[in-house]
This record gives structure tokens, C-alpha cells and sequence, in this order.
């Protein structure tokens, strides 16, 4: 392979996404000017891609679009916002202020806690959204880089028993967060009518016309796989010597997104290059994404990943690149292992004496229900609460850092509100999917409006097979193939076609190592129900002790192992 192909130069004429860049002034365009139109709800031209790097979708609801159209009015835009939250953590006093804001301002009223570990708003509307970043700048948070082609929200497993593990691993995260971060000053210049200054602005790491497509990375403490590493681009696997951190093994070019009916586009594994020492970390971030930056599809942005670029030039020459620019050479990776990935629901205890409480929250929908003031409940807990809450990658909430004598009084406050409850079966726990819609504008399929019952008929199932109440599925939902509910590590993956329809993927595992394979294409939920009725039915009566249903189904020949991704994907 030539250098000019390895350097992507050949592949096609530049996707329009490049120019958009280009053109763009550092991500300014003109979204000021957009903001003071008042004839329109929305963002116009290239300042609707373009708000995507400050953080921001522009979404409508999509259940009223069409009566909407019929009184000849536009679509109700407005944003969706996620927050930049380096591994999660967030304060009871930023806590109290976004549940303000959601409740003053969001046409939904809701908090969604996100499969990126962090928050979203939905449903602002254009008058509200100067106000929306001004809130958050008051309280420390921002949205920079958490959409877009860049290094967006760090993930960091969140384990509260292992504090001072989980400490060294969280200030890790948050480093690579603000070292890989955009240098434009156009964050503040817009939102937080930051001095507009003359200046050069150059992007060292991810140049003047950003990276490819975007870039997502972990750090992760074994043996908890709760960031799912093999959907992200970069991963750091914190290795530890006698409870210190002393290095990371690096994981490069997972990814779950693909494309319908397109076979050059498929999930993926990362691969592991090697061991680095603490001191070297920033160095091998940066060294990572400067050869995406460099050697990405940029014609293409199907292929834009990280991981279609690896498949491209050839692991051994990625990493010899990033070797060469970081100045090391990996070490071989040091023994790990993932053996479970959800959250521990309910009290743990740290061993710094604290006490801490993960709560289930389906869907990671915070609102108030009919009997269950989900909200209203953490707004509470964040009134008296010394310590801190930890959103998770698994759409849960943990109130960290509770004292012994605190704890009653936090638990008596979650039960009151539903928040804890201990008739929510292993298999509610272990499901999660998408938002999809209304809002989404890239859904086919309901996601998490449809998650719900379809667990309850799930649970039916096992109940119906006399599977111990211990048992369970990890069971992902998307609304399309994009990847965001992580449904391609899933053990059953339901992957939206149509309305009503999926793809039904299976054979995952419970590490969240491997991909799981399509089973049947384009079937109804009712087809799907039919179908893990018989397949639960056969595991109930031939699995091997403890066997796990993704294992089983490998085993007995119902589905072909993913080894390879794209070879065995769609073999």
C-alpha cells in the first residue's frame, strides 16, 4: 500500500462535512445571526451540522410533525443538549440547578441520563438556548465537544468501591477530556458572550478541519466492563499495582455503527496495541487521534471510523504511527479481564467507610411519573446529600459518598419516590435502549418508549421456562443502526428497520466482547417474542451450568460466532 493511500488522499472527493469545517471559522458560521432570526425556530444551513460541536442536535417532535404540516406551520424545532461530564460526576448543587433549568425550560420537563454517561436536555426551544449554556457555564459545566467530529464526552467506569482506584482513573479521564478538547474560542464567544479577539486559533491536535468523523474514548477499570470499551475508539484499561494505578493497556477502533444494506459498513472490536506507562497517556491520546486525523476517510464518512481506517491500512501500520508520534513503543498488554458490565443496584460499600447507592432508573428517563416522582425524588436526595451522584454508561444514577449516618434518610427518600425498588427484576435491570423517538431524527423503530412492555414480556418468558429469578439477558434496544443504545454487544439485539420492525441480532456475551450476529431481518416485536420463546425454552432445558443464553446460543450452532467482525458479520 502506498504512503498517499495509507494517507487516505486517494479515496474520492472530500464529503461535503469537510467544507462545512473548512468554511466554518472555527466553528463560529454564523449561529449568531441564526439565533436573532426570529422567523424560524431552527438553525439554517451549515449552522444546523455546525451547533452539533457546540454540543447541541436540532431535533422536532416528531409525534405532531405531521398535524403540524397540515395547519402549514414548521416542524417544532428545538435542541437536544448533552453535557460534557468527564466520568460522570456531577454535584448536588449542579444537580439542583439542571433540574431547575429542565423543569423552567424543556418542553418535556425530563432529565435523560445517557448511554455516554452524562445528561441530556430535551426539547429547548431557540429563546431558551443562550440561557442554557449561561446556566450551565454558572455552575461549571459545559457542552463543548460532545457532538460533532471531535474527542467527545470521556467515559470512566464508575466504581465506588474502589475509591481511590476509581479516583486516580476519574482524574485521568478528566485530563485526556480537556487535553483532546477544541482550542476555538467560539464555545464562549457565542453562548457566553466571550471577548471576540483576533486570533491565529490552531487546533495542534485535531487540526483546522477537525477529525474525519467523530471519536469517542473510555477509561476503564477491569473488571467491570461498564463503558463497553468495544464501542469506542480509544480505550484506556486502567492496569493496577497493589490498589495504585501504574498504566494503561490501549485499545483502539471499537465501534457498533453501521448502515442498512451497506456491507462496507459493520461493528466492530477494538484491538489491544500494548501497555503504556501513566507518564505517556496524553501522548498516546493525541498520538491516536492525530493519525485518525490524518489517515481517516474523509470522502466517505460511512467509513470515517477509526475502526474502518484500521481495517484499511492494517493494525501493525496504525500502531507503528501512533508509536512514532507519541515516542514510545507499547509494552505487551498486562493480564485483565472483564467479567460483568451492568451497575450493582442498591448499597455498596466503599473502603473509605462511605456508602453508596446505585438506583435503577429505567431508561435513564428522569421525570415525574403517576406514583413514581422519579425527579422529584433526586432533587430531594440532592437537598441533604454531602457527597456526590455518578451518572453510569448503563443510564443509572449512583448517590456517592453517602455517611453512615445519612443513609437512612437517603434510602427513605428514594423509596418514597421510586426510586428503589426491589420488585424491578435482573432482566429490567440488564435492558437499555436508545431514545429514538419522538425526537430523535434519525429513528425507524420505537426504542425506549417500547422497552418497557417489551421486558415485561421477556420476564414472562423466563418465568414461563422456570428460569431462576437470578437469571437474565443483556437485552439492547435501538431505534436505528447508529449504535447509541449499544444494542451490537448485546446477547439479544434488536436493531430498528421500520416502524414496528428490527433486525434481531444474537450471541453477544455478558463481558461485552463480542459482537453479537443477525439472526432473523426485518421481523415484527410479536416475530421476535415467538422467537426467544423457543430459543429461551431450549436454553432452560440444554444449557450447561450457569451457561449465559449468548454462550448457548454459539454452542449449540443457533448462531455463528463473531470473531472477526466484518469477515464473520455478515458470513
Amino acid at each position: 500500500m502506498s504512503k498517499q493511500e495509507v494517507l487516505g488522499q486517494v479515496l474520492g472527493p472530500l464529503a461535503d462535512n469537510e467544507r462545512l469545517k473548512r468554511e466554518s471559522n472555527h466553528l463560529r458560521g454564523t449561529i449568531e445571526s441564526d439565533l436573532s432570526d426570529q422567523i424560524t425556530g431552527g438553525f439554517t444551513a451549515d449552522n444546523f451540522q455546525l451547533i452539533r460541536f457546540h454540543g447541541m442536535y436540532q431535533q422536532d417532535d416528531r409525534d405532531i410533525r405531521n398535524e403540524r404540516t397540515k395547519q402549514k406551520l414548521e416542524p417544532l424545532h428545538n435542541v437536544m443538549l448533552r453535557a460534557r461530564m468527564p466520568g460522570g460526576i456531577i454535584s448536588p448543587k449542579q444537580w439542583l440547578a439542571i433540574d431547575k433549568f429542565a423543569s423552567d425550560h424543556s418542553l418535556y420537563g425530563s432529565i435523560r441520563l445517557t448511554t455516554r454517561q452524562t445528561f441530556q436536555f430535551h426539547g429547548v426551544l431557540k429563546p431558551n438556548i443562550k440561557l442554557m449554556h449561561q446556566t450551565l457555564n454558572s455552575i461549571g459545566i459545559d457542552s463543548i465537544a460532545t457532538a460533532g467530529d471531535v474527542n467527545r464526552n470521556v467515559l470512566c467506569t464508575t466504581n465506588p468501591i474502589e475509591s481511590e482506584l476509581h479516583q486516580e482513573a476519574y482524574e485521568w479521564a478528566k485530563k485526556i477530556s480537556e487535553h483532546l478538547l477544541p482550542k476555538t474560542r467560539a464555545y464562549a464567544e457565542i453562548w457566553l458572550d466571550g471577548e471576540k479577539v483576533e486570533t491565529t486559533e490552531e487546533e495542534p491536535i485535531l487540526g483546522s478541519n477537525y477529525l474525519p468523523r467523530k471519536f469517542k474514548t473510555t477509561v476503564v477499570i477491569p473488571p467491570q466492563n461498564d463503558v463497553d470499551v468495544h464501542a469506542n475508539d480509544l480505550n484506556f484499561v486502567a492496569i493496577a499495582e497493589a490498589g495504585k494505578l501504574v498504566g494503561f493497556n490501549v485499545l483502539v477502533g471499537g465501534g457498533l455503527a453501521m448502515t442498512h444494506g451497506d456491507l462496507s459498513t459493520y461493528p466492530r472490536r477494538a484491538d489491544d496495541f500494548g501497555f503504556v506507562p501513566l507518564a505517556n497517556t496524553l501522548d498516546v491520546a493525541a498520538a491516536v487521534v492525530t493519525t485518525q486525523r490524518d489517515w481517516g476517510n474523509r470522502s466517505n464518512r460511512k467509513n470515517a471510523k477509526t475502526k474502518y481506517t484500521l481495517d484499511r491500512v492494517g493494525i501493525d501500520v496504525f500502531k507503528a504511527e501512533v508509536e512514532k508520534r507519541a515516542g514510545i513503543t507499547f509494552a505487551p498488554s498486562r493480564p485483565y479481564e472483564f467479567t460483568e458490565r451492568g451497575d450493582r443496584i442498591g448499597w455498596a460499600e466503599g473502603i473509605d467507610g462511605k456508602y453508596h447507592l446505585a438506583l435503577f432508573i429505567e431508561n435513564g428517563r428522569l421525570l415525574d411519573y403517576p406514583g413514581k416522582p422519579l425527579k422529584t425524588g433526586v432533587a430531594e436526595i440532592a437537598k441533604m446529600h454531602k457527597g456526590d451522584f455518578r451518572m453510569t454508561a448503563n443510564q443509572n444514577l449512583i448517590v456517592a459518598g453517602v455517611s453512615k449516618a445519612q443513609k437512612d434518610k437517603v434510602e427513605k427518600i428514594a423509596r418514597a419516590h421510586g426510586l428503589m425498588d426491589d420488585l424491578v427484576s435482573e432482566q429490567r435491570k440488564d435492558s437499555m435502549a436508545c431514545v429514538a423517538f419522538p425526537t430523535c431524527p434519525l429513528a425507524m423503530a420505537e426504542a425506549e418508549r417500547f422497552l418497557p412492555s417489551f421486558v415485561t414480556e421477556v420476564e414472562e418468558l423466563l418465568a414461563k421456562h422456570q428460569l431462576p429469578k437470578e437469571e437474565s439477558i443483556i437485552l439492547r434496544i435501538t431505534g436505528c443502526p447508529n449504535g447509541c443504545g449499544r444494542a451490537m454487544l448485546a446477547e439479544v439485539g434488536l436493531v430498528g428497520k421500520a416502524p414496528g420492525r428490527y433486525n434481531l441480532h444474537l450471541g453477544g456475551n455478558k463481558a461485552g466482547t463480542r459482537v453479537p450476529k443477525m439472526y432473523k431481518e426485518n421481523i415484527t416485536d410479536k416475530q421476535i417474542l415467538q422467537e426467544l420463546d423457543s430459543l429461551i425454552g431450549e436454553w432452560a432445558q440444554k444449557r450447561n451450568p450457569k451457561e449465559a443464553f449468548g454462550d448457548f446460543v454459539i454452542r449449540v450452532g443457533v448462531i455463528e460466532e463473531v470473531k472477526v467482525s466484518k469477515r464473520d458479520f455478515y458470513a
